[in-house]
């Protein structure tokens, strides 16, 4: 489930959809990703985070200054033990 720069998750449950969607995603064409491993996957997490002002500019869009930006960081962090 590609995101658009018009589409917006709303909810935990639309986050977890969309966090199996791109397993699943990976799962059929990881190997055609540019950052098909965790390595390269975290650098570009870190680089694109960092410089997601300019991303959203690029689309006339506000960065969320409300964002939870503390659920994203445990979420990452669970995943490398949650079973």
């Amino acid at each position: 489930m590609p995101l658009t720069p018009d589409d917006e998750i709303r909810s935990r449950e639309e986050l977890a959809a969309f966090l199996s969607d791109l397993h699943q995603e990976y799962l059929r064409r990881g190997h055609e990703w540019e950052n098909g491993t965790l390595d390269r996957f975290l650098e570009a997490l870190a680089a694109w985070t960092k410089d997601s002002d300019g991303w959203y500019q690029n689309f006339g869009k506000e960065l969320p200054a409300g964002g939870d930006w503390t659920f994203l960081a445990r979420a990452l962090q669970a995943a490398t033990v949650y079973e």
